[in-house]
């Protein structure tokens, strides 16, 4: 007994099986899309540390460690300013006259966009200790 039953895919079956493809797919892309996107992000910041780490390392070695503010660019898209103060301190916890010390802090900011609306920024502070009579 044979029966004219055909085997396979009718049309709307493939079609769907289509439409799941491609919906899939498209998520698939999306999720991609979003994780270059935070790596690029992560790698910004990195480099904005890195800029602000060295700012920071600098501020008494190259140039003298006085009160006063500078800013620069770095890499044709880093803006960065670093200022720096005399820490006031309460002297009754801490007295470093005899020492001949002056503590300052060092305000390092960073900050960096695209020219749109996300701009973004970093700020690291630090203490440092100078000679109150620099040779």
């Amino acid at each position: 007994m044979q029966t004219d039953k055909q085997r396979g895919f009718s049309l709307l079956e493939i079609l769907i099986a289509f439409a799941i493809l491609a919906l899939s797919l498209g998520l698939l892309l999306k999720i991609f899309s979003g994780g270059v996107n935070i790596a690029s992000v992560a790698e910004e910041y990195t480099a904005a540390v890195q800029i602000a780490e060295s700012l920071m390392t600098r501020a008494g070695v190259e140039t003298p460690l006085q009160a006063g503010e500078s800013s620069g660019l770095e890499n044709d898209r880093y803006n960065w300013r670093v200022v720096v103060n005399p820490y006031a301190y309460n002297p009754g916890q801490l007295d470093m006259s005899a020492l001949k010390l002056v503590l300052f802090k060092v305000d390092v900011t960073v900050s960096w966009g695209d020219g749109n609306s996300s701009e973004r920024q970093i700020a690291l502070s630090t203490l440092k200790l100078a000679s109150e009579n620099p040779l």
